[in-house]
């Protein structure tokens, strides 16, 4: 029996395992059996037989287990030994799918294929009825029924639609997203056998519409070629898409933007008759629309401009020139005269980016018409009333400049660029403008023959560079690197050396990159020789030293450490050589200052150019500092090549010009390079005279710090802080000294300095705090020490401007601040927040008393001792807590007493503290938010904490307002001031307590509210005349509390809008607000409210709250009451007229 025969009778349900085997074979590629051979050779008989055979086995195999079981079967199938397997079902489909698409490959005209249509139908329905996979059952299936309507045969409508749906879903969902791609390009023809408006294909639809915001589809060719497809599908679809895309348009990058402009321009290009009319009206000419009439903070305006700008691109063409034409002229005239400026700069883009909009077919007599007149539209638009329009036909005028130079007569060439030079560059009234011109400048200058015109008028630009404007000094320089690259100019011919100078020591540093960039071959040529570089520096320096010293501060982004290591080397040469010789350095040849070849110059005299050099030297280090570490060679090389002539520099330079840069360059060496600098530094520390400047001794801590000896400025410090100390003899610790010749007195000043200066800078403080613990120890232990003698000076009365009191005060700040950085530095425990709780009390204790029980003396003298000395202790503990508190180290036992000693504080009518009361209430509130109390809440904590501290918080700040008030009272001048040094203390907190809505800081406002009516009514009260009842319109004309917490309020749009929510809240008890006099105040808040211009909405519904209880008093009993009343009613109107 032949193969043939074989495998025909294998195709039944009884011989099933035999046409498995037979398959598997055909799998098996070191086996001769092929599927294809055998069915090719089989006569047209046999082949209809074994399509019947294959369709009666499909059918049986598919009622014993169907596909929708074949998930749960696989579980009977374990359980039941008998059950039949999906799997082995699975194996007979799939193998009667090859023998289908085997056969499919050699169908014949003429061939009868009813089975096999009948096995294609099966095997279609259980396609249907799995799952999405890459699973190769549903992979064979697939591809058969793709290939049966390539074939073109009987009821391919419904195949080929269900391969153009699954690939569909796999080029979404799967991994081989591009293969799928190509295969839905290539079955797009079934979509003209759809009925798109049919229910059925509502499924199809959703994924074809999807196609346009899907990524991999806008970024595959066949995925572009189909989309364009789409448009030519239907015309009534072309609406559809362009819906869809606009929807999306919001979400796309910049990349799928472009994709999708592409792929409009593609349909419109593919399209005729109908359908290019529907794309040009539907899709083209809304999107011209959209592009005019969008706001330009809209976040679909770019993404549209840039697909309209995707068709200005393609001019040049008949066809696009005469499209963009007849779709313009309906909109783009007259949105170019419309009174809205933004609709008149966006339409000024558009028309100088398609410029010349004109239709070829017109003649050459109306083209040059037409363009003559928009030519005298984009010189109009030049002088529009509004910057953004100038700005945006600045840019236009420039693109039509550079792109059609060699097309326009010389005269309105001219003419414009006068216009940019001479009028728009200068507009004082918006730097934008003139920001606009530089910058668009460059686009001409791309355009060569630009070059002779512009080398002419750019001169009259020079002054720009000193403009008020950053961002205009920046464009100018921009334009004038653009000068410089494309030799349209010189640049220093455009402007001078000394201005660029000038401007470069004195700018920002974006600026002075700039301007960098721009010197940096004329005074670094690198393909000059080295000496050439120090020439050239020492020439810089001389025209300015201050931008001699920024321009070597970027000079490394420019060029390779290694020749930033050679100029350094070649100025010692010649600081070397100047210590031999003396010559003045005005023999110096300098006549050009761009090209001059100097020799080496001898120095001398000149000490501002010799400090000039070390000061470029260090610079020039510096820059380069990462870059020796590492290379460890070249770091030795240049420690020993400086380190042999660092002390000499310092006997031949004595200049304290020269000694700044020496001392800055010997911290960049280890010390045992400058041995002799060196050990004398911390002698001259210790002989510094008291009340030095910080200037004198700022670089000798630097290098002791980066020598890592900042442990000996520390234990000076520490000696005189313990040896100024009184009684110190009595003291049996037993220190380490530093071991010095001389003996010198304390200077406690001067050891206040010192630490002032190694904690407020990050590189000292840095080496500080990682020195050994019980040396920062030590220290911080002497500076309390001091609060004896601080006590001592309160206690007797002592003048505050005394130098003893100063220092103790400043010791007594200087102990708080050194904790709170040891308190960061420590991982473990709460020792240093201990030791500022009793801090804390100790000022309870012994300072407050000073101020809560004044003697009669002291009252008399307080405005003479005003601040006293207990009150400048207070503050400046409060401060540093405040700080504590800031930097999050603050924990709950640490707020719990800081808001003691604040409440404490209040005891005193003076109110020095205030501010410093009202920061530490904004840093306790900003440490906890409102999500925090909700979790405790959630969480059902006995003792809500969060509450506990924040309800002490409101209670302070409202004692806080009560002082204020007192204070205005009895003293209205002292009060006054008070408060407005108040005034950011109150900003701050109330800006953190509008972000509760809960009880107790959502009572803040509440607090406000109360305190301003109580004023405002007790004013009306006091009324006796009817023509002094006026209502106010700013918070001057409120009274003095009222007005300050107005001004605070007001300063802010979402305080005033939180304030006006209390408002509203407290009319809705009724009994809170109810008489004449308090509407009457509530009103006048209410108008000083309305004058600002805010919140107009909240302003009209708490006027609308009070209306009702207004009208209740329409009946009054006397007339100032009527007054009162009539005056409240036209506010009200006025308010609500809004």
């Amino acid at each position: 029996m032949s193969k043939r025969e074989a495998f025909l009778e294998s195709c039944c349900k009884e011989k099933v395992e035999d046409f498995l085997r037979f398959i598997q074979l055909h799998r098996n590629n070191t086996e001769p059996f092929d599927v294809e051979e055998v069915v090719q050779e089989m006569h047209r008989e046999q082949r209809q037989s074994l399509w019947g055979k294959l369709s009666s086995l499909l059918q049986d195999v598919l009622q014993e287990v169907p596909p929708e079981r074949w998930e749960e079967g696989r579980e009977e199938a374990m359980e039941v030994e008998a059950a039949p397997d999906p799997k082995h079902v699975m194996y007979v489909v799939n193998g009667v799918t090859l023998v289908a698409s085997e056969s499919l490959k050699i169908l014949q005209d003429g061939d009868t294929y009813s089975s096999l249509l009948e096995i294609v139908h099966r095997l279609h329905d259980v396609l249907l009825l799995q799952p999405l996979s890459e699973a190769p059952l549903q992979v064979h299936i697939h591809r058969l029924c793709e290939a049966w309507w390539r074939k073109d045969l009987k009821e391919k409508e419904a195949f080929g639609r269900t391969a153009l749906l699954i690939a569909l879903q796999k080029s979404f969902d799967l991994k081989k997203r591009a293969v799928e791609i190509q295969r839905v390009w290539i079955l797009r023809e079934v979509l003209l056998g759809l009925d798109h408006t049919s229910e059925d294909n509502k499924q199809m639809m959703d994924l074809l519409l999807q196609c346009f915001h899907h990524p991999t589809f806008l970024r595959n060719d066949d995925g572009k070629r189909f989309l364009v497809f789409l448009f030519s599908w239907n015309i009534n679809l072309i609406w559809v898409i362009h819906g869809t895309i606009k929807n999306e348009l919001e979400f796309y990058s910049k990349t799928v933007t472009a994709h999708i402009a592409e792929i409009y321009f593609r349909a419109w290009k593919k399209a005729d008759g109908e359908f290019l009319e529907k794309i040009e009206s539907s899709c083209i000419q809304d999107l011209m629309q959209n592009a005019i009439f969008l706001h330009r903070s809209s976040p679909v305006y770019t993404k549209v401009r840039k697909i309209v700008s995707y068709f200005h691109s393609r001019k040049g063409c008949e066809k696009v020139d005469k499209m963009l034409s007849s779709l313009y002229k309906p909109i783009l005239w007259k949105a170019l005269n419309a009174a809205n400026f933004e609709v008149r700069a966006n339409a000024t883009l558009l028309f100088t980016e398609a410029f010349p909009v004109h239709d070829l077919e017109n003649g050459n007599k109306n083209t040059d018409e037409a363009i003559q007149k928009q030519l005298d539209t984009a010189m109009a638009l030049l002088d529009d009333p509004h910057p953004t329009v100038r700005s945006n036909a600045t840019l236009g005028v420039c693109k039509i400049l550079a792109k059609c130079w060699e097309l326009l007569p010389a005269a309105i060439i001219t003419d414009f660029l006068k216009k940019l030079v001479m009028e728009l560059a200068v507009d004082c009234s918006s730097p934008d403008v003139r920001c606009s011109v530089f910058k668009c400048l460059i686009i001409v200058l791309d355009n060569n023959l630009s070059h002779p015109i512009l080398e002419k008028l750019l001169p009259t630009l020079k002054y720009s560079l000193h403009d008020n404007s950053e961002k205009v000094r920046i464009a100018f320089l921009d334009m004038l690197i653009k000068v410089k690259a494309v030799r349209a100019a010189k640049f220093w011919s455009v402007c001078s050396m000394e201005h660029l100078l000038a401007r470069l020591a004195i700018d920002s540093v974006s600026v002075c990159k700039r301007i960098v960039h721009l010197l940096f071959k004329s005074f670094f040529p690198v393909n000059e020789l080295d000496k050439e570089w120090c020439g050239r520096c020492i020439t810089l320096i001389q025209m300015n030293p201050a931008a001699a010293r920024k321009f070597y501060q970027h000079s490394h982004k420019h060029t390779a450490p290694t020749n930033i290591i050679k100029l350094m080397l070649t100025i010692r040469r010649v600081l070397n050589s100047c210590i031999q010789t003396e010559c003045d350095l005005s023999e110096v040849n300098d006549s050009n200052k761009e090209n001059s070849a100097l020799a080496e110059p001898l120095l001398g005299k000149d000490q501002a150019v010799v400090s000039g050099l070390l000061e470029v030297v260090v610079i020039l280090w510096r820059s380069v500092q990462k870059s020796l570490k590492q290379n460890e060679e070249a770091q030795k090389y240049i420690y020993a090549k400086f380190g042999n002539v660092v002390s000499k520099y310092f006997h031949a330079f004595e200049d304290e010009r020269c000694t700044v840069p020496l001392i800055q360059m010997a911290s960049l060496m280890p010390p045992a390079a400058v041995p002799t600098f060196s050990c004398g530094v911390l002698s001259r520390l210790r002989r510094m005279e008291s009340g030095a400047a910080p200037a004198h001794f700022s670089q000798l801590l630097d290098c002791m710090c980066s020598w890592g000896q900042a442990a000996d400025v520390l234990e000076l410090i520490t000696d005189w802080l313990s040896e100024a100390l009184p009684k110190q003899k009595d003291k049996g610790a037993v220190k380490r000294k530093v071991q010095i010749m001389e003996t010198v007195e304390a200077k406690p000043d001067l050891a206040l300095d010192y630490l002032e200066y190694l904690f407020s800078h990050s590189s000292t403080r840095e080496n500080v705090l990682s020195l050994d613990q019980w040396k920062l120890t030590q220290l911080h232990t002497v500076l309390a020490n001091w609060r004896s003698v601080l006590y001592s000076h309160l206690s007797a009365a002592t003048d505050c401007k005394s130098p003893g009191v100063e220092i103790a005060l400043k010791v007594f700040t200087y102990h708080g601040r050194l904790g709170a950085h040891l308190q960061q530095n420590t991982s473990e425990g709460r020792d240093y927040l201990l030791s500022l709780e009793h801090v804390a009390a100790w000022v309870a204790e012994r300072v407050l008393p000073f101020l809560t029980k004044p003697t009669k003396d002291a009252e008399e003298e307080e405005e003479e001792r005003s601040p006293p000395l207990a009150a400048q202790i207070t503050e400046s503990f409060l401060t540093v807590c405040r700080d504590v508190l800031l930097v999050g180290l603050g924990d709950e036992a640490f707020k719990g007493q800081i808001l003691h000693l604040c409440s404490l504080t209040l005891l005193s009518e003076a109110g020095y503290y205030i501010p410093a009361v009202l920061l530490i209430l904004k840093e306790v509130a900003d440490s906890y938010s409102p999500e925090d109390k909700q979790e405790e809440e959630e969480e059902g904590k006995e003792e809500d904490t969060t509450a506990v501290v924040l309800g002490v918080v409101a209670n302070i700040f409202q004692k806080i307002i009560e002082l204020l008030a007192r204070r205005l009272r009895k003293k209205p001048e002292e009060g006054q001031q008070l408060c407005h040094s108040a005034l950011p203390g109150l900003t701050h907190f109330l800006q953190v307590a509008q972000t509760w809505d809960k009880p107790p800081l959502s009572g803040v406002f509440s607090t406000l509210l109360a305190v301003i009516i109580v004023e405002k009514t007790h004013l009306l009260q006091k009324v006796n005349h009817p023509e002094e009842v006026i209502t106010p319109e700013s918070v001057e004309e409120m009274p003095p509390l009222s007005s300050v917490l107005l001004s605070v309020i007001l300063r802010l749009p979402s305080l005033t809008s939180s304030f006006l929510a209390e408002v509203s809240s407290s009319f809705e008890s009724e009994e809170v607000i109810s008489s004449l006099n308090e509407l009457a105040a509530v009103l006048h808040i209410l108008s000083v409210i309305r004058h600002t211009g805010q919140c107009k909405a909240s302003l009209k519904f708490v006027a609308t709250c009070l209306q009702q209880q207004l009208h209740t008093h329409a009946v009054t009993s006397t007339d100032i009451q009527r007054v009162i009343y009539e005056s409240s009613v036209k506010t009200l109107n006025e308010i609500l007229d809004l």
